[in-house]
């Protein structure tokens, strides 16, 4: 059997010592600053099921790292004129252990947002569906 020495709450708690948090009000106040992506981590279900943040971009959270690196066969041009990035997931957790890992290659302007999509949802409300995908001919 597998023996964890620290527990997946003691690796958030770590990060979010680390990292900005900022609260879902901060995060609107931001929206639309030059620059700025907010990055939408969740799990595709997620988004076909609770929709998402207006303008928000989706990255799952196992593609982030590959995604910003432009050394990646993965990078995706749209980070090209990012200046700053907020991520969420949501309740919070992956969008700090994100961060973190963003902040680990480097990346200094990343944040997360606290309490993520759920906190959103209640704080702010805000949500628009995922659009539909096109079919591609």
């Amino acid at each position: 059997m597998l023996k964890i020495l620290r527990s997946v709450d003691e690796l958030v708690a770590e990060a979010e010592e680390k990292v900005v948090s900022l609260t879902p009000a901060e995060v609107m106040n931001r929206l639309g600053e030059p620059g700025l992506i907010l990055v939408d981590l969740r799990d595709i279900r997620e988004l076909k099921r609770d929709g998402r943040i207006p303008g928000s971009v989706h990255v799952p959270r196992g593609m982030l790292e590959f995604w910003i690196d432009p050394s990646s066969p993965y990078y995706q041009d749209q980070f090209d004129h990012a200046d700053s990035l907020i991520l969420y997931c949501n309740k919070g957790a992956r969008s700090a252990l994100a961060a973190q890992s963003l902040q680990r290659m480097g990346l200094q302007a990343v944040a997360h947002m606290v309490g993520g999509m759920s906190r959103w949802e209640n704080d702010i409300g805000e949500i628009e569906p995922l659009p539909e995908r096109r079919p591609s001919a």
